[in-house]
């Protein structure tokens, strides 16, 4: 049994677009936890690993100062907080570990309706407001662009109707709250997802185990997110076009029927969709018995 000192401190989101997300992927890695009094505080029970339920822009800073081991944090903040550190010469800086597959949106250039937008020249002189001004500053240097900042914490689409902007530099997803402030995307100025930092202190021996072994259960979950197991028969002249059919797939597995000298049976793992029109393309091939299952867990 790991003492206190010695558990895994993981810092995620309290609330947002990653929180739920992130509590299902220690989940499915086979995390069973339980909350303390103030919420903020999940103990694993059958894991020496504890989750710190925090501000999305307070998780760089927890892993960067040894207070968390681990966080699971967007890219977009993972960027802004570095650059900040670096124009604050504080070194060393944490690592990023792993990309994961959710949370994916990407940090834009927005314009009110009916403004014109020709390429970054268009910002020269005007006031954009956003809460990532490292980035955007990096991005206006690189294309020669002198403009106002204006950092707000929150609500950076309604500055323009306030007056506060022209333009704004904000986090787009769906879209769906642009439109609703009357703004459209004009230019993208970086993709995001969601993804693992660790401390930049080394850890003991036992932690960076534990961490290893999360990581290597993390990419089975996420190898099986859209992965399918497929098992059907097919007669052995016609293996060569199910295996082009097969989506994803690595070489199958085929296996003698008893008593059907013609035929096998075919078993994959595919690691894209398998949709109805791929069951009938199989099915016009001469596969028949075709099972599609899904896949719970897979190490490579």
């Amino acid at each position: 049994m790991m003492d206190k000192a010695s558990r895994l401190k993981v810092a995620l989101q309290k609330s947002g677009r990653l929180t739920d997300n992130s509590l299902d992927l220690l989940v499915r890695c086979g995390l069973k936890y339980s909350r303390g009094k103030d919420q903020l505080l999940c103990y694993g029970e059958n894991m020496p690993l504890d989750l710190l339920l925090v501000r999305d822009d307070d998780i760089p800073d927890l892993v960067q100062q040894d207070v968390c081991d681990l966080g699971i944090v967007g890219l977009n903040v993972i960027e802004e907080k570095r650059l900040a550190f670096q124009a604050r010469g504080i070194a060393p800086l944490f690592e990023q570990l792993q990309v994961l597959d959710f949370g994916k949106c990407r940090l834009s250039i927005a314009v009110p309706d009916g403004a014109k937008y020709d390429g970054p020249a268009s910002l020269r002189g005007k006031r954009i407001a956003t809460t990532y001004p490292n980035i955007l500053a990096r991005y206006l240097r690189e294309n020669d662009v002198t403009a106002e900042i204006v950092t707000l914490s929150g609500a950076v689409e309604i500055a323009p109707r306030l007056g506060r902007a022209d333009f704004i530099c904000d986090l787009v997803s769906t879209g769906s709250t642009l439109l609703a402030n009357h703004l459209r995307e004009a230019e993208m100025i970086m993709e995001s997802r969601a993804a693992i930092i660790s401390t930049p202190v080394a850890v003991s021996a036992e932690k960076q185990a534990w961490i290893q072994r999360l990581r290597m259960r993390i990419d089975g979950v996420q190898q099986v997110k859209e992965s399918k197991y497929i098992m059907l028969h097919a007669p052995r002249a016609k293996l060569a076009d199910i295996r082009k059919l097969l989506p994803g797939s690595e070489a199958p597995t085929i296996v003698p029927l008893d008593g059907a000298g013609d035929k096998v049976a075919v078993h994959a793992v595919c690691r894209e969709n398998v949709f109805w029109e791929t069951l009938e393309s199989l099915k016009g091939v001469g596969a028949s018995s075709i099972l599609v299952l899904p896949v719970e867990k897979m190490l490579a």
